[in-house]
């Protein structure tokens, strides 16, 4: 699976969002699912490459209608990003699906008017421009809150909308650096490393989903909406469980370890004889089943290695013995061994491994979304699966502006004309 138009499986809606084979499992047939979980819920997006798309993502596929505000002429600067496909951006394709696109000039009078029309109708306003962007503009969350009273408006930056740091400019790399990721990523006496992912964007869309519909579920009580206010730092050093632990309760300043763990042994992945594989007997009961397995039975109640403690302290003579003993064990012997042992293992798959993979495949992970000139464009599967409720499996990232005219008529109660200073779209659809 290479190609957008080799690869399998449907663009229609499911019972669960992830296939027959999640319904099946879930005992609910077709006629019984409800819509999806957000369905009615009306979300504006003025987003940019990651965070804030990531999180309206999550709510389109979800059920939310999410309406895309791009400005004219380029749109989501993540439309420039490739690779491309037919001149539209691959990466835009997947992290815009389910939406919608207009366009509008925000700097103009009618621009103005035609989003103020929009924030009528809507829920949910979500943006990740750079702290103050919009209040120059006249929509900031304290000139919307008191005509928009029932409205969630969620900001996600680099740094939050106040404190020291909040007017710089802040991408994932940065929040990844100042949150302390990049300190414990990688290896010991090596270059700092990054996640390989952008962790802090996506940690921060995450949470913005989260908020949103925690905000939407308090306004059923309340009647009112508020701001929500997320940064890719904050979001970065939330994930320090391990590493807080480590220095509250201990002083201890969290290193490097590849990829063993902070303060587990054996947790890592370890060299057998044709690649490296991950095995976790951390556990007392996992690490007996491990002694079991291949001739590790001597390893059990070994001085050194017979307590957890006693593994942790002496972790690099116990990987240096576990490597010794498998240098001619191939990777699949060792994971035959230790699934008939008990023992979490997996092997290190590459990206073409990951998106052919038989078990997402029988899950019916990935799927398919319609686009209008390139076909079928494959898209990464949602991992929430209800039992009841449907998941959005619809159109690919739309076009610049191709439904700025029906939007406008529709929501805003506005035609092509009365637009004005929405940009239309088919003077604006140069890009995908």
């Amino acid at each position: 699976m290479t190609q957008d138009s080799t690869e399998q499986n449907s663009t229609q809606q499911d019972g669960s969002g992830q296939g027959g084979a999640a319904a099946a499992s879930a005992a609910v047939s077709a006629d019984q699912r409800t819509a999806g979980p957000l369905a009615g819920v009306t979300v504006l997006e003025v987003g940019v490459f990651i965070a804030g798309p990531y999180a309206t993502m999550q709510l389109a596929d979800m059920g939310a209608r999410v309406i895309k505000i791009e400005t004219p002429g380029s749109g989501d600067s993540l439309r420039a990003s490739g690779p491309f496909l037919e001149g539209h951006s691959s990466p835009f394709l997947r992290l815009n699906r389910n939406k919608e696109s207009i366009v509008l000039d925000l700097k103009s009078d009618e621009g103005k008017a035609a989003l103020r029309a929009l924030l009528a109708e809507a829920d949910v306003f979500v943006e990740n421009l750079r702290p103050g962007s919009l209040t120059k503009m006249g929509f900031g969350y304290d000139d919307l809150k008191d005509e928009f009273p029932g409205l969630v408006y969620a900001s996600a930056s680099g740094w939050g909308q106040d404190g020291p740091l909040s007017p710089l400019a802040g991408l994932d790399i940065m929040a990844q650096a100042r949150s302390g990721l990049m300190s414990i990523t990688g290896f010991p006496d090596q270059p700092p490393a990054k996640v390989g992912v952008p962790i802090s964007d996506l940690t921060t869309a995450l949470y913005m989903a989260l908020g949103i519909v925690s905000a939407l579920h308090e306004r059923k009580d309340s009647g009112r909406g508020q701001y929500l206010d997320v940064s890719l730092f904050e979001s970065a050093v939330s994930l320090a469980v391990w590493e807080a632990g480590s220095y509250f309760g201990a002083g201890v300043v969290s290193r490097p370890n590849g990829s063993a763990h902070q303060a587990q042994a054996p947790y890592q992945a370890v060299l057998a004889k044709d690649g490296h594989v991950t095995i976790g007997a951390n556990a007392q009961a996992t690490w007996k089943r491990f002694c079991q397995a291949f001739d590790f039975a001597d390893l059990e109640d070994h001085p050194k290695y017979a307590e957890p403690s006693l593994r942790m302290e002496n972790r690099e003579a116990l990987i240096a013995v576990i490597e010794d003993r498998l240098r001619d064990t191939t990777v699949d012997e060792v994971l035959e061994e230790m699934n008939r042992v008990g023992v979490p293992a997996a092997p290190i798959n590459d990206y073409e491994q990951v998106f052919t993979d038989a078990h997402l495949h029988a899950r019916e992970y990935f799927w398919q979304a319609p686009h209008p000139e390139l076909g079928e464009i494959a898209q990464l599967g949602n991992p929430m699966r209800f039992s009841r409720s449907s998941m959005t499996r619809g159109n690919a990232g739309p076009a610049l502006g191709q439904d700025t005219e029906r939007v406008l008529a529709e929501i805003a109660g506005k035609s092509d004309g009365a637009a004005g200073g929405a940009a239309r779209a088919d003077e604006t659809k140069a890009e995908g």
